[in-house]
């Protein structure tokens, strides 16, 4: 079963795809505080609501073209977070790595771009919740969507979108720290100058 990226607001918790059993869903209750707990209640009441109501040989209504465009924003803008951390940790720590235990025990600058890509992905784990609420503090909202839009191809393809798309554009804005380090020419003239 594939791993989700996505940690479901706070840190520690990942989940295979779906909360697929009572005990993941008890763990995932338990960890959260009591705000969060009661924001669940009252979507999930929401939610179940909005299903009900929907009749099973009604095809739902398309969402309109701004509920989509809302839709990859609300998709993109933690993973633009999480990319961004990413990559910024991974250089920073595989050149550092790199630089002191990579000379001192001879690894490859491939093992030590590991070692930081590992550091990168457990800080990763750690900086999800805040990510997440990095996003809701800017004021962003999903939009306002019954399930069974949600669930259309369309919507899917806009959350898979703003996916990836946040994720690249974080990439690449974790990529600073390459503008401010010394090249390697520029190490070994030091070096012998």
């Amino acid at each position: 079963m594939k791993t989700s990226n996505h940690c479901l607001g706070f840190t520690g918790f990942k989940i295979k795809d779906k909360l697929h059993s009572r005990q993941l869903a008890q763990d995932f209750i338990f960890r959260l505080n009591n705000k969060e707990r009661t924001i669940l209640f009252e979507e999930l009441q929401r939610f179940q609501t909005q299903a009900a109501a929907i009749k099973v040989d009604a095809p739902p209504e398309p969402p309109t073209k701004a509920q989509l465009q809302a839709l990859l924003a609300h998709s993109a803008v933690p993973f633009i977070g999480f990319g961004f951390l990413d990559n910024l940790i991974m250089i920073i720590a595989g050149d550092y790595i790199d630089a002191t235990i990579g000379i001192t025990l001879g690894i490859s600058t491939m093992a030590a771009a590991g070692l930081g890509n590992t550091l990168s992905d457990v800080a990763g784990i750690g900086s999800a919740w805040y990510v997440e609420r990095i996003a809701i503090m800017i004021g962003l909202k999903a939009p306002n969507m019954t399930p069974a839009q949600t669930a259309l191809s369309r919507s899917r393809w806009c959350i898979n979108l703003g996916r990836a798309l946040g994720v690249t554009i974080g990439c690449l804005l974790g990529m600073l720290p390459l503008l401010f380090r010394k090249g390697r020419k520029a190490e070994i003239a030091d070096e012998s100058g």
